[in-house]
């Protein structure tokens, strides 16, 4: 009766395996994951390091023959995540595989000329074929290229297109050339921008987006710009605003601040208390002392209100724990994970390995979980889905 109820729940396993490609690891990784599972996969996430590439077609066919996958979907990856563990520029692989049995699940590739179409004003509802609007469970698991695509005009018909919909991801990474970052699925290497996976029904999607910093001076109304650049905030110069915000810092604090002040814009003005997680943060791209003006990576509005935020190891740690435990506590235990952390996370900021991965397992427990050091980070935050830099976003598979 067990084994009944087993094949018809929800279930994960996952693995993380630091190795030049090996066919008899795979195999035998691969074969104990499909064994723990119960079943076979109806899905399998897959990340791996770029030296993998060459190898991609054998590694394919083994998780498809050896893991009874139909569907497998991954990318490149600088690093990889599992249970508790971050590995960094290393060879390996890093596999959740799912099992699903009450749930629809479409893989849909975009390539460039569908970005390109829909920059043109067709509906991505059009290109995907998938209407999803209004339902409560589910929604899209994404990997995309970041030399093949723009994230941010992406997102905006996107959002439109499938209002409501929670969308996690990652853009790919792997090494400093174009060739080191690739997408794949069990054909083996994907030749298109993103991929895209619509889970409907059967499973719900809880998350984890820690932008990793903290507000620091005052909230202010925007009251100046042009295009994506800040000419005054609360009536006055916006690059006074900000030399004032940072002098009011102490000494210390000025140290650990100095490089790593962002933009955070406010997701909904109706906040009597802003605090953090209430912003979307942005990078500050320049200033000009004698204009007064301080450009961002983001296109603010009149009446929006702002907070600089200042990012360090310290309020990194601090924001992904709290993050952490609110989720746990609105959502309770996932039965399995995915974690697309930024290149710029691991032991570069916090000077020790495994720092995102262990904060997830002291929080949740050993919940099967894969991922990789991305190139931007996909997930929402204030309800609407975002692309981000310097953030951990995690997507929990919860029973619904």
């Amino acid at each position: 009766m067990q084994n009944e109820i087993d094949l018809e729940s929800n279930q994960a396993t996952s693995c993380l395996i630091r190795t030049t490609f090996d066919e008899d690891v795979v195999m035998q990784a691969v074969t104990a994951a499909r064994s723990r599972l119960g079943g076979a996969p109806d899905i399998v996430f897959a990340f791996v390091s770029s030296d993998w590439e060459h190898h991609l077609k054998e590694f394919s066919e083994i998780v498809q023959i050896d893991g009874h996958a139909p569907k497998v979907v991954g990318c490149s990856g600088y690093g990889l995540v599992g249970v508790g563990q971050e590995d960094e520029n290393v060879s390996g692989m890093s596999l959740l595989f799912l099992r699903l049995p009450n749930t629809e699940i479409t893989c849909a590739p975009l390539t460039e000329e569908d970005f390109a179409d829909a920059e043109l004003g067709t509906p991505w509802q059009a290109i995907t074929g998938l209407k999803m609007n209004g339902d409560k469970n589910g929604g899209w698991l994404t990997m995309g290229d970041p030399t093949r695509m723009s994230t941010d005009s992406w997102l905006q018909g996107w959002n439109t297109a499938y209002p409501d919909i929670p969308c996690f991801g990652g853009l790919a990474s792997g090494g400093p050339d174009s060739e080191d970052i690739f997408l794949f699925t069990e054909k083996g290497v994907l030749d298109a921008a993103m991929m895209a996976v619509n889970f409907r029904g059967g499973v719900k999607f809880g998350g984890v987006v820690s932008q990793g910093c903290r507000p620091i001076g005052e909230p202010y109304t925007i009251t100046g710009v042009d295009q994506n650049v800040l000419l005054q905030i609360g009536g006055r110069e916006a690059y006074q605003v900000l030399e004032e915000t940072y002098e009011s810092l102490d000494e210390d604090e000025r140290l650990e601040a100095r490089g790593n002040i962002f933009a955070g814009l406010a997701i909904s003005e109706y906040v009597d208390d802003f605090k953090r997680g209430d912003f979307l943060v942005r990078n500050i791209i320049g200033g000009d002392p004698n204009a007064g003006v301080v450009a961002i990576g983001a296109l603010p509005r009149v009446g929006q209100t702002m907070q600089f935020q200042v990012r360090d190891k310290d309020s990194a740690d601090e924001d992904l724990r709290i993050a952490c435990r609110d989720a746990q506590e609105e959502f309770g235990e996932p039965f399995g994970a995915l974690m697309f952390t930024c290149a710029g996370r691991g032991v570069r900021l916090f000077e020790e390995p495994n720092h995102d991965a262990s904060i997830f397992e002291d929080v949740f427990g050993k919940v099967p979980i894969s991922g990789f050091f991305c190139n931007g980070e996909i997930g929402p935050v204030g309800g609407q889905n975002s692309v981000h830099g310097y953030t951990a976003s995690s997507v929990l598979f919860l029973n619904p």
